[in-house]
């Protein structure tokens, strides 16, 4: 997987004399500063590395669940990236494009692994933020669909997190699920039941 390879796991053997940069794809200034920014992540150790591509497939998985990432979802991933990472902006910019362009081809293959990946990589506290980021980058467009709440909920127990855990998340953006929205819209005085 080219995050893995970029960012210091092990989904290919790493041959010493291959490049570590992307070909060529656009003008040479272009060329250079993703060079450079690749260069930068390098520098970062191998485990820490692994954490933020982990962290950041993660999150372009729940963003992806819908078929559909929008502008605001990726602004709040690169966002989180950058705090959780301590990266640049385009550092996350460059990460988050990467790991957001494997969920979208290789999702179901790598889904699992990557964020059990994470897992074994973070503590809890680490686990928690990363699932309670995927609750609001599945919500930024201020809906949280019912396929987004099931891959969220596919990540929670991948993530090692019981049901009740799960659940207490969801809870605190229950306003954007789109079930209790739609509760909303049927009540008259507008006060769904909110389950």
């Amino acid at each position: 997987m080219v995050l893995r390879r970029l960012l210091g796991g092990s989904a290919a053997p790493h041959d010493a004399d291959a490049p570590s940069t992307p070909a060529a794809a656009g003008p040479s200034g272009e060329t250079a500063t993703v060079r450079r920014i690749v260069a930068s992540l390098e520098a970062l150790p191998v485990d820490e590395r692994r954490r933020i591509a982990a962290f950041a497939y993660v999150l372009g998985r729940a963003a992806h669940a819908d078929l559909d990432v929008t502008p605001e979802e990726t602004a709040l991933i690169e966002r989180a990236v950058v705090e959780r990472g301590g990266l640049t902006e385009a550092q996350a910019v460059l990460v988050v494009e990467i790991a957001r362009s494997q969920a979208e081809l290789y999702g179901a293959t790598e889904d699992y692994l990557v964020t059990r990946e994470f897992a074994r990589l973070s503590s809890r506290e680490d686990r928690e933020r990363l699932l309670r980021t995927a609750f609001a980058v599945a919500g930024a467009d201020a809906s949280i669909s019912a396929v987004e709440s099931a891959e969220l909920e596919q990540i929670g127990r991948e993530l090692g997190f019981a049901a009740p855990e799960i659940a207490a998340l969801r809870a605190e953006h229950r306003e954007l699920l789109s079930s209790v929205q739609a509760l909303r819209r049927m009540r008259p005085d507008g006060e769904g039941s909110g389950r």
